[in-house]
């Protein structure tokens, strides 16, 4: 997952509405949206899942918990032998620990794991961890974003969809219909306002746009969340090389 924003209003009717894009290699094998387990009835998670590390990069509980991961985008090597990062989204998502607890115990050992971005929702609180420095954080109300750096490093891509999401927030158009095309956004960029990231200015001119298209490499997933007081919304549209995938919406009362 490469960029993700959010609204946070903790005392509305919908608590946390969610956009998020996962950018990977078209070679990476993955499931699309669906429930993990049996049947969907039986199921307690519903997310796309990493078939080669086994986590996932976005998902909500049927108790209404929801997390999501970026990576940390570095020049430095990434560790072969480190666990998939995918995996802690899926713990949060099947444990009952509330979010502080959860992120502080994680806090402790995330070095074992290559530098990443985790945002998750408890059905109370939301929180976020940058793992290279084992810092925690509590989000305030409102709008906030995250990509490939620390929570609300001013990418423009990030800058531009937070800009966006509270524009159509200010003007009540939060539907799904109305929210999609912020995270279809190919927008690149001036070379001024590039991030320097240690890629070649190429590279980072095409990772500048919200949606990102290569012929290898690009968005997977654009996903739009609401967690209602009672009820969760979840729309995933499937990409690859050649464009729209597949398209799948869920909707699901809140248990508690």
């Amino acid at each position: 997952m490469c960029l993700i924003a959010w609204n946070w209003q903790p005392d509305r009717a919908t608590p946390l509405l969610l956009l998020a894009n996962r950018d990977e290699f078209y070679a990476r094998p993955a499931l699309p949206l669906h429930w993990w387990g049996p049947t969907p009835s039986s199921a307690e998670v519903l997310a796309g899942k990493d078939l080669q590390g086994g986590g996932t990069w976005l998902g909500v509980s049927r108790s209404g918990r929801l997390a999501a991961l970026t990576n940390y985008r570095s020049t430095e090597p990434q560790r072969a032998d480190a666990p998939s990062r995918g995996e802690l989204v899926a713990a949060f998502l099947h444990g009952d620990q509330d979010a502080p607890t959860y992120l502080e115990q994680l806090a402790q050992r995330c070095g074992d794991y290559n530098p990443f971005n985790l945002l998750v929702f408890d059905g109370h609180q939301l929180m976020g961890l940058e793992s290279r420095n084992a810092r925690v954080l509590r989000k305030p109300a409102g709008v906030g974003a995250v990509s490939n750096a620390d929570f609300q490093t001013p990418w423009p891509k990030l800058t531009r969809l937070k800009s966006r999401l509270q524009e159509q927030t200010d003007r009540a158009q939060t539907d799904i219909s109305s929210l999609l095309p912020l995270l279809h956004d190919r927008s690149i960029a001036p070379d001024a306002a590039l991030p320097h990231t240690g890629v070649p200015l190429k590279l980072e001119r095409v990772l500048s746009a919200s949606f990102v298209a290569t012929p290898h490499y690009g968005t997977r997933a654009c996903s739009v969340v609401a967690i209602h007081q009672t009820q969760v919304e979840f729309f995933e549209q499937s990409h690859g090389a050649q464009g729209l995938i597949a398209e799948n919406r869920q909707a699901f009362v809140i248990s508690p």
